[in-house]
């Protein structure tokens, strides 16, 4: 999992941040028999050859070689690669830049870090390959189906101050999503309860008990059976806005979770997600100044039906 907060003794390569993993106590020969227990996605083939490039070292620098004897307690650092990677056919844009921010018009499909099938593809990775800044690190996430505003730290030394900013929530966003017009419901609403993990790793639901997620849901415009909406979530809670519309019988547009699961084919991007994350404000903890950004990017509505 992408860290900003941990040390580094291998340089980043192409955007990348090297791996880590802690060695616990065991019964392993030597240290490359524990890398091939505990990342076995990697054979021992793959381990030697990136040994013989000095491609993992410990946490003081030293190269880890194949007969080199199990230890305990160190840390492994390495460089994370894929045999395949799904290409993705879109371009972030950066919508401000100075020396401690960066905020960037994220496209649909691309993850916020690397993680699963991605890592060059992944919208940190590819901003630190090309402009070149190995201490960017993302402020918060959005989901690799969402487009728009993800706010990045450039200054580790600044990047605590507006993490803070989010955890006590003095960050006001909204979003716009296209979903089904209920006629029927009283705008604007608030909605909350209880969100948590379902049984799907990958989706979560709606469970009785004390509410931790809020969101306020308004409408912006009608377009027959279909309607646009600003979302205004108060919390954060992993697919907040996807189940929270859902719940309400507005599942968004093109949504592949919610309400069942119906993932499009690799390679296919011609139904996005219309969700996107509109706009960020919030009172600069380092410099005092309110900042306001707003995503250059629109949501598509679909094409109106023969005979509509």
């Amino acid at each position: 999992m992408y860290n900003p907060d941990r040390p580094q003794v291998l340089p980043t390569r192409r955007g990348v941040s090297p791996s880590c993993v802690a060695v616990p106590a065991g019964p392993w020969p030597t240290l490359l028999d524990f890398l091939v227990h505990r990342l076995p996605a990697v054979t021992r083939a793959q381990w030697v050859e990136r040994m013989a490039q000095g491609d993992v070292v410990d946490e003081r620098g030293q190269p880890v070689t194949p007969e080199r004897p199990f230890e305990h307690s160190l840390r492994l650092f390495y460089y994370r690669q894929l045999d395949t990677e799904p290409q993705l056919p879109f371009e972030a844009t950066v919508v401000f830049q100075d020396d401690e921010l960066l905020v960037a018009d994220k496209p649909h499909f691309m993850p916020v870090t690397p993680g699963g099938r991605y890592l060059h593809e992944t919208l940190l990775v590819r901003l630190k390959h090309q402009l070149g800044l190995e201490t960017l690190s993302p402020i918060h996430r959005i989901d690799r189906e969402t487009a728009g505003l993800v706010l990045f730290s450039v200054r580790p030394a600044t990047r605590g101050a507006y993490q803070a900013l989010f955890r006590e929530r003095q960050v006001h966003k909204h979003y716009e999503a296209i979903a089904p017009w209920r006629a029927e419901l009283s705008f604007p609403l608030r909605r909350q309860s209880r969100i948590v993990e379902s049984e799907q790793f990958f989706r979560c639901c709606e469970v009785p008990g004390e509410p931790n997620a809020d969101t306020t849901i308004d409408v912006q415009e009608v377009r027959g059976d279909l309607a646009l909406y600003r979302l205004s979530p108060v919390t954060g809670k992993r697919h907040q806005l996807r189940v929270h519309m859902n719940a309400l019988g507005l599942p968004i547009l093109d949504d592949h979770f919610y309400p069942v699961v119906n993932d499009p084919p690799e390679g296919d991007y011609s139904q996005p997600l219309r969700l996107l994350a509109r706009g960020l404000e919030f009172d600069d903890p380092v410099t005092g100044q309110v900042r306001r950004f707003t995503s250059r990017l629109q949501l598509r509505w679909p094409a109106p039906q023969a005979g509509a």
